[in-house]
């Protein structure tokens, strides 16, 4: 069984299309790796310094487009796994996996005409991925934000009580209310010195009110006591509090205030719960979007590169790999070999080096065009 890195992990070669040319590397490739035909159509072929200057714009191109998916993807893989809703079913292009689409890729014709210019397709390209940046940036600043609010709220209702929303723990009756004189205090005492506030409270002052501490809430390291005094002793109850690491809750009991916090919970959520199933049919078509824009610039950089290496007129061969796993190295020592009459000069250079047991560099230069193709959203 493949591990996931090697899943994930393709190779996108183009060789001159010469007799048997698919034959020789279907036979050096067959106990390697997972091969398919890449079809590119025949595109407008610019002037050599048009498609010097491309090669550039594309290889740059293909780092952003990258980004943009990558972007997409670990977005929506978040929002997915939010509402526990299946990851891959809904990584795709239209009604194809992406693995598929890949491995059976169609230039999109009705999109990027191949009766465009290369440039005017990469620009059409660029002007796509920016769309998309944007709207995500939108709609992902909205979700956030609505997310964030929520747990805000949480935090504050599932804290200790020394710092805690209490508001959800009482009620009413647990007050003194509309009294010019008396006014009703919430205490947070730490839940090993109970006994201690019991046998004190009342002598914090004599304008206590007599056995008016009732137990509100006993959590595992702190309670929560009410007590009734004089408006008037507030301020020297408090301090006598302190003195005994008792602490005197901010809190004054309003109902209408109580009821807008929680409405103001119930609308945020409501609001949050409303926006995510457009929000996923969003994700799921711009992601599929901008896969498929990543893989035709993939298709681009294959094409210039073939008619910069190969030259005239356009007859190249692309086929995609998928190196099985532990056979990364293995692979391209047997495809140099297979092309090394391409380029006798950088084969001989490779030789030289073979020994070195690096991993296959990403800038490394073959006899063949090479582009790989990473479907490792989350890899860091």
């Amino acid at each position: 069984m493949r591990s996931k890195r090697s899943e994930g992990n393709f190779w996108l070669i183009s060789v001159p299309n010469e007799p048997r040319a698919h034959e020789r590397l279907s036979d050096t490739a067959a106990k390697l790796a997972d091969y398919w035909r890449f079809h590119i159509p025949s595109l407008k072929v610019s002037t050599l310094d048009q498609l010097l200057e491309l090669a550039d714009d594309l290889e740059t191109l293909e780092k952003t487009t990258e980004s943009s998916v990558r972007n997409v993807a670990q977005f929506f893989a978040a929002v997915l796994s939010e509402y526990h809703k299946d990851l891959h079913e809904n990584f795709a292009v239209g009604n194809r996996d992406i693995v598929t689409y890949l491995t059976k890729f169609q230039w999109e014709a009705a999109r990027y005409s191949t009766k465009l210019s290369l440039t005017t397709i990469t620009e059409n390209i660029t002007k796509l991925m920016y769309q998309i940046e944007n709207g995500l940036k939108e709609k992902s600043s909205k979700y956030e934000y609505l997310k964030s609010r929520l747990e805000e709220i949480d935090r504050n209702s599932n804290g200790p009580l020394v710092s805690r929303d209490i508001s959800s723990l009482v009620k009413a009756d647990d007050f003194v209310l509309g009294s010019e004189y008396l006014q009703t205090l919430m205490v947070a005492v730490p839940r090993t010195e109970k006994r201690l506030w019991m046998s004190s409270y009342a002598t914090f002052s004599s304008f206590v009110v007599p056995f008016s501490s009732k137990l509100i809430a006993d959590e595992a390291d702190y309670c929560l006591f009410s007590v009734t005094l004089f408006k008037k002793v507030i301020q020297e109850f408090k301090a006598r509090c302190d003195s005994h690491r008792f602490i005197v809750r901010d809190f004054v009991y309003d109902e209408s205030v109580l009821e807008a916090g929680r409405d103001a919970r119930y609308c945020i959520l409501q609001e949050k719960n409303k926006c995510v199933p457009p929000l996923i049919r969003w994700l799921r078509v711009n992601f599929g979007e901008i896969f498929s824009a990543h893989i035709h610039v993939k298709a681009l950089r294959v094409y210039v590169e073939s008619v910069l290496r190969f030259g005239l007129p356009v007859n190249f061969h692309a086929v995609l790999l998928r190196p099985r796993e532990g056979t990364h190295r293995k692979l391209k020592i047997e495809l140099d070999k297979l092309y090394k009459d391409l380029d006798a000069y950088a084969y001989q250079s490779m030789e030289s080096g073979k020994e070195d047991k690096s991993p296959v560099a990403e800038d490394e230069y073959h006899p063949y065009v090479l582009i790989r193709i990473n479907l490792d959203f989350f890899q860091k």
